[in-house]
């Protein structure tokens, strides 16, 4: 009689308890992290297995996961009610853990700091992306979004949209940012040209528009700095 495929029936390099153990948690996928919630497949597949398929039914969107019942998660043959209630746990946590993070904002205090908020994000990148950063009164980012990818010229930012989200989430102020993956810090005419265009929506609504902050690995510039906002 065939019996489910128990993680300790794995070998040792493939199990994820010691993968994380010996290599760190960053090492693990997705769905090798959900195998060590649920501990065992059923009797066909590895806890791994079961694992990947639960993902793409939601497209690997941990989000989307996170939404499933726990009545939901048992329609997947191997997840008992034990189980589904360890990967709502363990989502919920995860969940609790971002929100006890957007409890110790980010204070903006300088166009440096808006460049240690932004390089690990943009930084790196081989492509240009432009985000806004949303503030409250204190001039804390309560918000971050990206607005394009790409390119930042007029036609792929949508200025409505911005102002809609500031005021949805009550932001009184914006710094936009944007990566040069070239490197370089020049200002470009499409830099000013939304610069120019969101200033002014921002005025109409009495939302400050703080910085245009550009961004490069190692480097950064800024309108605000440069007396060109």
């Amino acid at each position: 009689m065939s019996k489910k495929f128990s993680i300790k029936d794995w070998s040792e390099s493939d199990r994820p308890r010691e993968k994380l153990n010996s290599y760190g948690k960053e090492t693990l996928t997705n769905s090798e992290l959900l195998a060590i919630l649920i501990g065992s497949g059923n009797r066909t597949e590895s806890a791994v297995a079961l694992c990947k398929r639960i993902l793409a039914s939601v497209d690997h969107n941990l989000n989307a996961l996170g939404k499933l019942s726990v009545s939901q998660l048992q329609e997947f043959k191997g997840i008992g009610e034990a189980k589904a209630i360890s990967i709502v746990a363990g989502l919920e946590l995860g969940r609790r853990r971002r929100l006890e993070e957007d409890v110790h904002l980010n204070k903006v205090t300088s166009s440096k700091s808006v460049f240690e908020i932004m390089q690990p994000k943009l930084g790196n990148l081989e492509h240009e992306e432009f985000w806004v950063l949303f503030l409250n009164n204190s001039n804390k980012v309560i918000q971050k979004q990206q607005l394009s990818k790409g390119g930042i010229t007029g036609t792929l930012v949508d200025v409505r949209l911005v102002m809609k989200k500031a005021l949805e989430i009550s932001a009184t102020a914006l710094i936009l940012c944007h990566n040069h993956p070239s490197g370089t810090l020049k200002i470009s005419e499409a830099d000013k040209q939304i610069t120019a265009k969101i200033k002014k929506a921002c005025m109409s609504l009495d939302i400050k528009l703080l910085d245009h902050v550009i961004i490069t690995e190692k480097a950064y510039s800024s309108f605000a700095d440069d007396g060109i906002l």
